[in-house]
Parts: C-alpha cells; structure tokens; sequence
C-alpha cells in the first residue's frame, strides 16, 4: 500500500506511520490538504494526519478537510507522547537562532525564556524541517527543537532534552482512507469511538440542546464535541463528536436517524479504535 504523511521525514507524523505502517510505502507530503487529496483522487491508500495536541488543541484543518471531503473516513486514531528536544550542528557550540515548528516553540516557552530568553526564534513549517535545516548550514550557529528520531536522522548533537513544558504533552494522529472499516492494530488499544460532524438547519433557541439530548437519553457518553465555522457567515458551525464505546447497539443507529429527523445533517465518520504508541 501506498500511505501519505503531514510532514517531512523524521516529523513527529513520519514516526507515527513508521509505527502503524511498518512495511508499506510511505509517502511525505507538504500539507494536510496535500495528504486529503492524495486520499481523495486515490493517490494512495490511506494517510497519517494528527488531530489535536494536549496542549496546543484541535488542528483546525484536519477537522475543516473532514467536514469538506465526501467520503474519507476515520480508520484508526495513534496517540503518541510528543517529547521536545534542542539539538545543533556537532560542530557548533554557539547558538544565535532557534528554528521549530510553531507549536514546538510554544510548548518549550518556559525553558526557552529561561535558558535562551536574547536567541531569536524562527518558526518553520515542521520540527523535522527545522533539524534538517540545521543539518544543512554547519557554519551557521543554528539549533532546532525536534524530537530524538530527528536528531539521529539528521546526525545532530542534542543539548538539552526533554524541555517540553508540561510532561504530559500527547498529540492524537488518525489514519484516514476511502474505507468505510477499522484499521486493526497490532498495537495497545486504550479505546473505541465514533466521529460524526453535525450540521445544524439553522440557529435557533434550545438547538443545541435538542441534538445532545438524542446522545443523553441513550445514555451516550460524548468524550468530545467542538465546533468549527461553516465560513458562511458568522454564527454558522458544524460540530465535531466523538461517542465513546461501540456501535453495535440499535439505539445508537436509532440515533442519526432521530437527529435527521430533526434536520440535522448527519457524516458518519467512521468506528474506529484508539492506540497508544512509542515516542
């Protein structure tokens, strides 16, 4: 099979399809959009594109491509613990500039003010891009926030580790496709779910809480719902939710049925389970 990636090689996405996709081709891609429409016109099988960060939130352009591409699906979602890293050229000793991906430079603020607080700090488009560009330029005094697989691929020397902020820094990634089925995993499976997007007819009083209650009364545990602007005006959102368990009942497919009874536009996104991998 042919599998895209967000990212270049070494990214934190790169590694989590060298987990879930051991002997298939992988393929990076520069862009998100990039990976949904190689999905969509059938350039490859399937993609790896990460979801939400602990720390950071939700990307809003996975849950944009989701709402706007018919017919991809979730087939699985890879949780994986995002560690921090500030490595440079082994033959520098000096650092005038710190390249990151813009989140990476936000979740190591602290360690960055402390330690580096007169180094200016560059962002750029991935972690694995930023240590690559210090892999390139020796003779500049450059240095990268990146993760540990990015320092051996690029044959950079790590000064400090671990300078992420908080500990528990965990980035969700899901592997998307045509297929309406799970991915099986020989992985640790931590949960199951369903995603839907719900579009609702029109903004009114209580519209809300009339859709909730579908879930409530089936007893219908929700582990997420945001939302997310139509871009057609202001006020106008389509909501993203995850169902916790399985979705074999008969009352859970009663559900969409009673929710498009109610003009609610419904898009099963698929069942799917949750594993948890090595940084």
């Amino acid at each position: 099979m042919k599998i895209a990636y967000f990212g270049s090689e070494a990214s934190n996405t790169h590694i989590v399809a060298l987990q879930t996709f051991e002997n298939e081709e992988l393929i990076s891609k520069a862009t998100i959009l990039d990976c949904f429409k190689a999905v969509d016109n059938g350039e490859i099988d399937k993609a790896v594109v990460p979801l939400e960060n602990s720390i950071e939130g939700t990307v809003s352009t996975t849950l944009d491509f989701l709402y706007e591409f018919d017919g991809i699906k979730i087939e699985a979602e890879a949780v994986m613990p995002i560690t921090h890293h500030l490595m440079i050229h082994p033959e520098n000793t000096e650092i005038e500039k710190i390249y990151s991906h813009p989140q990476a430079l936000a979740q190591c603020y602290h360690f960055l003010d402390k330690e580096y607080k007169e180094v200016v700090k560059q962002e750029f488009g991935s972690t694995a891009a930023a240590a690559k560009r210090v892999a390139e330029n020796p003779e500049k005094k450059y240095a990268a926030i990146a993760n540990l697989y990015a320092a051996k691929f690029y044959h950079l020397k790590v000064l400090h580790s671990n300078i992420q902020d908080f500990e528990q820094n965990h980035t969700k990634f899901i592997v998307i496709s045509k297929k309406d089925k799970s991915l099986k995993l020989s992985k640790n499976k931590v949960a199951e779910k369903t995603s839907l997007i719900l579009t609702m007819p029109e903004d009114h009083a209580g519209g809300l809480h009339q859709v909730l209650s579908v879930f409530a009364w089936r007893k219908m545990n929700l582990t997420k719902i945001e939302s997310r602007t139509l871009k057609t005006g202001l006020g106008n959102y389509f909501f993203f939710i995850n169902v916790d368990g399985n979705w074999e009942s008969v009352l859970y497919k009663n559900a969409i049925e009673e929710l498009e009874s109610i003009d609610v536009r419904v898009k099963f996104l698929g069942h799917y389970e949750e594993y948890l991998l090595e940084s």
